[in-house]
C-alpha cells in the first residue's frame, strides 16, 4: 500500500483574482485525495504523473495540462520525480478525503 504525503508547494504568482503554485514531488508519491470548489488547471513542466478520477485516469507528462473539474474528487500519483504549475482562484476552497 502507497503512503499519502503531501507535495512541496511554491507560492510563484499570486494576483487579484488568480494564483499560480507549483507542485514537487517523488516518484511513487501519491498525494492526498480532495476536490476544489473551483475549476483549476494543472500544467506539468518536469516528469510524470497519473491524475486519477473516478470515472479516468489522465496520464500526464512533461508539457501537458489538465482542467480539473469544480467538486470532483481526484488524486495524483507521482510516476517519475515531477514539478507541475497549478493555476487556481484565489478563493479556491480544498476539501480532503478522510
Amino acid at each position: 500500500m502507497t503512503t499519502v504525503s503531501n507535495p512541496k508547494v511554491t507560492l510563484l504568482e499570486d494576483g487579484e483574482k488568480m494564483t499560480i503554485k507549483q507542485m514537487e514531488a517523488n516518484s511513487g508519491q501519491l498525494l492526498p485525495k480532495h476536490k476544489a470548489s473551483d475549476e483549476s488547471v494543472v500544467v506539468v513542466i518536469e516528469g510524470e504523473c497519473v491524475l486519477k478520477f473516478a470515472e479516468k485516469d489522465h496520464l500526464l507528462t512533461q508539457g501537458d495540462s489538465l482542467v480539473i473539474p469544480a467538486n470532483v474528487w481526484h488524486q495524483i500519483m507521482v510516476n517519475e520525480d515531477f514539478k507541475a504549475l497549478h493555476v487556481m482562484p484565489k478563493d479556491i476552497l480544498f476539501e480532503f478525503a478522510k
